[in-house]
């Protein structure tokens, strides 16, 4: 089973975005910061990562600079999560490696659409 890594500072929207991903038969594990993501990374590369940009500890952008360093780490697929619209934002994140974008409020159906986009789902 294909497996994505919730990242957000909030528990509400890691809940929820760890059920939609699990509707499209992830198995789903979760970390409320990028210091966090990293460690988990290290133990074991998730295939996707759904990644909050502004955090504290470690926002999106550094966790994913640091991500793509790591061995395993270029193919994991990032889908940036923000409330940032502004296409310099949007260019800035793909810029430092994320491979889709995805603004809040999001729901099922946008990121089912971000994960076939991706190829991580048919």
């Amino acid at each position: 089973m294909k497996r994505c890594m919730i990242v957000d500072d909030s528990r509400v929207i890691r809940r929820f975005a760890a059920k939609i991903v699990q509707d499209l038969g992830f198995e789903t594990t979760e970390a409320e910061d990028g210091r966090q993501a990293l460690q988990a990374c290290r133990d074991q590369m998730p295939d996707a990562i759904v990644l909050d940009w502004e955090m504290p500890v470690m926002d999106g952008i550094a966790v994913t600079e640091e991500l793509r360093r790591m061995p395993g780490g270029n193919r994991v697929a990032v889908i940036m999560c923000t409330v940032k619209n502004e296409p310099k934002s949007i260019q800035e994140a793909l810029d430092v490696g994320a491979d889709e974008y995805i603004m809040k409020p999001f729901d099922s159906e946008i990121v089912r659409t971000k994960f076939v986009l991706l190829g991580l789902i048919g």
